[in-house]
C-alpha cells in the first residue's frame, strides 16, 4: 500500500504542482509506474476546478465562475498540458522537417502558432463550459442548492480531465517515444510501455465518472478515441511518434472534443 501511494504521489507531483508527501521523489522506477494514476490525478484537478466553479458561482456569477475554474485548473497544473499543446503549435506551424519540429518544440519562447493556439484553446474551453454549464440554470438561494443544480456539469468536468488524461496513457502504450537527435530534449515518462494492468486500472479511474452520468454520455468517449488516435497518427507521421508535448496536445484537445460531444449527447441524445 505504501508503495502503490508513492506511486500515485509521484503522478501527482509530474503531472500538478500540489504539495505531496516528502518521500516522493524522482524516481524513474515509480514514474514509470505512475501512468496508471494519470485518470486519478484528472480527478483532482476537475475537483478543484469545480468546487472553484461553485465558490464564484454562489458569490459572483457563473461567467466568472467558469474563468476562475479554468484558471484554477491551470495553476493546478502549472499550465503543464497547455504549455505542450502550444509547443505543439509552434512546433508543427513553423516547421516543415523532424529535425526542425523538434528544435522549435524545445525552444522556450512562444511564438505566433503557440499564442493563436493557446488563446484559442482557453477561449474554446470558457465557450464550452459556459454552454454546459447552461443546461443546468435556475434560481439558487444556497451554496447546497448550486452543488444539486450543478451536479452533471461537475461530473461532466471529472470525465473530462479523468478521459483526457487516460488518452496520453494509450497514446504512450500505441506508439514511440521520439527521442531529440542532440539529447537535450527532456526524458520520456516511462522508457517502458505500460502494462496491461497498468492500462487496465488507468481506464478504470477514467470510466468510473460515467456509472453517475446518464448512460448517453458514454457515447461522448468515442470522439474522444478518434480524436486523440488520429492525433498521435498525426504526430507519427510527421515526427515518428510522441513527445510530451505532444501528450500535453492530446489531453487537451479530447478534453475540449469532451467537452463538444457531451453538449450535442445533451442537447440531441440525452
Amino acid at each position: 500500500m505504501k508503495k502503490e501511494l508513492r506511486i500515485f504521489f509521484t503522478a501527482l507531483m509530474f503531472l500538478t504542482r500540489l504539495p505531496v508527501p516528502k518521500f516522493t521523489d524522482h524516481s524513474q522506477e515509480y514514474l514509470e509506474k505512475s501512468a496508471r494514476y494519470f485518470p486519478l490525478v484528472g480527478w483532482i484537478v476537475a475537483a478543484i476546478s469545480g468546487i472553484t466553479f461553485l465558490v464564484f458561482n454562489h458569490h459572483v456569477g457563473e461567467n466568472i465562475a467558469i474563468l476562475a475554474s479554468i484558471v484554477a485548473g491551470v495553476f493546478t497544473t502549472g499550465a503543464f498540458h497547455e504549455d505542450g499543446f502550444a509547443d505543439v503549435c509552434d512546433a508543427f506551424g513553423g516547421g516543415w522537417t523532424k529535425e526542425k519540429i523538434l528544435a522549435i518544440m524545445k525552444d522556450s519562447r512562444l511564438g505566433t502558432y503557440g499564442v493563436t493556439g493557446l488563446t484559442g484553446i482557453l477561449a474554446a474551453k470558457f465557450l464550452l463550459l459556459k454552454e454546459l454549464a447552461a443546461f443546468t440554470p435556475g434560481m439558487h438561494t444556497s451554496f447546497l442548492d448550486i452543488v444539486s443544480r450543478y451536479q452533471p456539469f461537475l461530473l461532466v468536468l471529472v470525465a473530462a480531465h479523468a478521459l483526457s488524461r487516460l488518452m496520453g496513457v494509450w497514446t504512450i502504450y500505441l506508439f514511440d517515444y521520439v527521442t531529440d537527435p542532440d539529447g537535450s530534449k527532456s526524458k520520456p515518462v516511462t522508457s517502458l510501455k505500460p502494462s496491461w494492468a497498468t492500462l487496465l486500472l488507468a481506464s478504470l479511474f477514467a470510466l468510473f465518472p460515467f456509472i453517475f452520468l446518464p448512460w448517453q454520455f458514454a457515447l461522448a468517449i468515442v470522439p474522444v478515441v478518434l480524436i486523440a488516435y488520429r492525433l498521435a497518427r498525426y504526430f507519427k507521421k510527421w515526427i515518428g511518434g510522441y513527445t510530451g508535448d505532444c501528450l500535453g496536445a492530446i489531453q487537451q484537445v479530447s478534453e475540449l472534443t469532451f467537452y463538444l460531444a457531451a453538449i450535442i449527447v445533451w442537447r440531441y441524445i440525452g
